[in-house]
């Protein structure tokens, strides 16, 4: 005899699976301008390269005679795959089976994916589209244990163990809610499209809890979400989030063991940009545009930016000097001249970590005025959230050079100096305890009040406060390393860059970080 009649039954359940929820479900998936999980796995990785785990996984439903007459699937599909070449592990809910929320074979496959990627030492791409757990979810059978076992690991250490080694994105593609939402957040990178929405509950829940029921749209859209730091980046579709995961994993090691990911370095090092001397205007009161520098300055067409929308007064993202990777911190003037509000604060904190957590060195292109000051700054909490980055920079291990571009003021100005930072400054650069403006009104209200001319007087020493501001005395009391012409910042950067290569191989390894405010 052989074991035919078993194969048989296997493939009935591959077969099962691969339809997931049926013709009619995956139609109305595609009707709402969707993937299905399958889908996006072959679009996401190189392809032909996914190799599925568990394709048997799910409930099987059987007659008296033991022969197989139904079979439900796990509901979360994972495997491996690679990306550009890499080898990693991805996985996703199946929104066409019971809207994605886990059966108890889909949770489990869920909840392995961390556990993969960590023993594997590979990122970790999760596309969620799913709901958490319901009322008749996996463990409310009759005849099932309600609940893990007590001496089971808490479900999210595994989580933190994999943020801590490997690189791990998300992708919200549809309607995230409850543990999927908990996951997304839970990442190095997400994306979020333009129809997806993320949320602790739907509106259902929410009007049963609270009487009210507002859209999905309204609870975690978007335009929601990208502002206040759940996402990272929004993306017009699914193909163009596969895309920004992509080029964020470029720019990393498949984990903190491994050496950063050297690109093309085909953009000449000793290129000098003419545009750079006139790009910050001599009047202080006009703006300028950062990104125009970032641009100048770093490889051509490298520049990553993570977060624009959230804390926009903080600019952060990757790019690459000479074809080695390097994280970019920059402020822009045209949000509130660019000073650190309790959002910039918190966005500055998590992507040093970021930076930190893969020995990546960083750039910063300094023009901060302080801390943002005011009723709404206060009620924030700025002051904790920025003390907060303050010493997440204070206790970096990278390598950093801070380019002071215009302004470098008070304790703020510390979040872009990493520990013995090399330090350029350009002609334009000012730096003192406060700006200018605020110092001399603050220092010499009363004199001024007191003046013949008061606005004159204001003006004269505002002047000589200046002067003493300037970039000048500090480079000749050797406070800078170097007082720049600002076409010389690429030639500089990408000797620095050259220059710090032999200080990141001892730095292998997870890091750890103590409690911050």
């Amino acid at each position: 005899m052989s074991w035919q009649a078993e194969a048989d039954e296997l493939a009935a359940k591959r077969a099962l699976a691969q339809a997931q929820g049926g013709a009619e479900a995956v139609a109305r998936q595609h009707g709402k301008g969707r993937l299905t999980v399958r889908e996006r796995i072959a679009a996401m990785v190189d392809e032909g390269t996914f190799r599925e785990l568990g394709t048997a996984a799910g409930e099987a439903e059987r007659g008296e005679d033991g022969t197989l007459t139904g079979f439900t699937p796990a509901n979360f599909v994972l495997g491996f795959g690679r990306v550009e070449g890499r080898r990693c592990v991805v996985g996703g809910e199946d929104f066409t089976l019971a809207g994605g929320s886990p059966n108890e074979a889909g949770l489990r496959k869920s909840v392995y994916a961390e556990q993969l990627a960590i023993s594997h030492r590979v990122p970790l791409i999760r596309l969620h589209e799913g709901a958490g757990g319901s009322v008749g979810g996996p463990g409310t059978k009759k005849s099932a244990p309600s609940g893990g076992p007590v001496y089971a690991p808490p479900r999210f250490q595994s989580v933190g163990e994999a943020m801590a080694t490997v690189p791990v994105c998300a992708a919200a593609l549809g309607p995230v809610a409850g543990l999927p939402a908990s996951r997304l957040v839970a990442s190095h990178f997400s994306v979020m499209t333009e129809t997806a929405q993320v949320l602790v509950a739907g509106p259902a829940l929410v009007a049963r809890a609270l009487g009210k029921r507002p859209s999905k749209e309204a609870l975690g859209g978007p335009q929601v979400h990208a502002r206040n730091g759940v996402v990272d980046n929004l993306a017009p579709d699914e193909e163009a989030a596969f895309a920004e995961i992509r080029r964020f994993l470029s720019y990393l090691p498949a984990n903190v063991w491994e050496p950063l990911p050297r690109g093309p370095g085909d953009d000449p090092a000793d290129r000098r940009a003419e545009e750079l001397i006139a790009i910050v205007p001599r009047n202080r009161r006009k703006l300028y545009d950062m990104r125009r520098v970032i641009a100048l300055v770093l490889d051509e067409g490298s520049f990553f930016e993570i977060g624009r929308l959230y804390g926009p007064g903080l600019i952060t993202g990757f790019a690459r000097l000479s074809g080695y990777p390097v994280g970019v911190l920059a402020n822009d003037c045209w949000h509130l001249a660019g000073a650190m509000t309790a959002a910039g604060a918190q966005k500055t904190r998590r992507f040093v970590e970021l930076c930190d957590s893969f020995h990546m060195p960083v750039v910063s292109l300094i023009d901060e005025p302080g801390f943002m000051i005011g009723t709404e700054a206060e009620q924030a909490g700025t002051i904790r959230f920025g003390t907060a980055a303050v010493l997440a920079v204070a206790g970096c291990a990278v390598p950093w050079a801070s380019v002071i571009v215009r302004k470098a003021h008070g304790v703020a100005a510390a979040a872009h100096f990493g520990p013995d930072a090399f330090v350029l400054a350009w002609p334009s650069a000012e730096m003192g305890a406060l700006p200018v403006e605020g110092g001399v009104a603050v220092a010499f209200g009363r004199a001024i009040a007191k003046a013949d001319d008061p606005a004159a007087e204001r003006e004269r020493l505002e002047a000589e406060m200046l002067a003493r501001q300037s970039p000048e005395p500090r480079a000749e009391a050797f406070s800078i390393h170097e007082l720049i012409d600002p076409r010389e910042t690429r030639p500089l950067l990408c000797e620095w860059i050259e220059r710090v290569q032999p200080m990141l191989p001892p730095l292998a390894g997870p890091r750890r970080f103590p409690m911050r405010p």
